[in-house]
């Protein structure tokens, strides 16, 4: 399920879009620290991001860049401000799309799907394309397709997040063998500017619902005192927590 952050200081704007985003099948959620979003930010890992303009304490201008200093994150700018200079801005500021309040609902949502079809789904750079060898990781059956960020089993396939497929990657890279939360953590270090114990146990929690969502369910093993195993097959040892 792709995440959308909402970063709209309106309460009852940001409260609309996020019943709406979510009737149609998204996951969402807003900021409440207008202050510093980065570190919420960093926590959700949104495929998408819906910026205002005018925000409390820096504009979102502002936090495009700074947004784009660490993620390629599709961003949506919704604004009052009807300008062409306002969007020329938005986009020189690395913004994808820009959209004027009030808010059309069925365009915004048409909007959202071009956006995520477009970088994640059939309109992305590898679509139609047979993945290639260095571009696929395969144990046991499990397949992670590095250039979609998806994890593939049997029949099934389930979009992941970039954090997601760096602890996939690493567990596929070392299946069977125990991988401890420092390690775990330092492969996290380099995608996320806040990353900490906690933020580890929520993106393992968030990978295991992925691999449940496949039909996997017991396929990250915790093992006490030391980190995390993948198990695949019937039969291999499990220590459960």
């Amino acid at each position: 399920m792709y995440r959308i952050f909402i970063v709209e200081d309106d309460h009852k704007i940001s409260a609309v879009l996020k019943r709406n985003i979510e009737k149609y099948g998204f996951e969402a959620s807003c900021v409440s620290q207008f202050r510093d979003i980065m570190p919420e930010i960093a926590a959700y890992e949104p495929h998408l991001i819906m910026l205002d303009i005018n925000l409390p304490y820096f504009d979102g201008y502002y936090w495009c860049r700074q947004i784009r200093t660490k993620s390629n994150v599709p961003i949506i700018f919704i604004s009052a401000r009807a300008g062409e200079m306002d969007q020329v801005m938005a986009i020189d500021h690395g913004g994808d799309d820009y959209i004027t309040k009030p808010i059309h609902l069925d365009l915004l949502i048409a909007k959202v799907r071009s956006v995520l079809r477009r970088v994640y789904g059939d309109y992305s750079a590898s679509t139609g394309l047979a993945p290639s060898p260095e571009n696929e990781l395969n144990v046991q059956g499990l397949r992670l397709n590095l250039s979609r960020n998806e994890l593939i089993w049997q029949n099934r396939k389930t979009q992941i997040s970039k954090n997601e497929q760096l602890l996939a990657e690493c567990f596929i890279h070392q299946y069977g063998k125990t991988v401890s939360r420092d390690q775990l953590l330092e492969t996290l270090w380099d995608n996320a500017q806040f990353v900490d114990d906690n933020t580890l146990t929520v993106n393992v929690a968030r990978l295991r619902k992925k691999l449940e969502e496949l039909g996997l369910p017991n396929a990250i093993a915790t093992v006490r005192g030391l980190g995390y195993k993948l198990l695949l097959e019937e039969g291999e040892e499990e220590v459960n927590a």
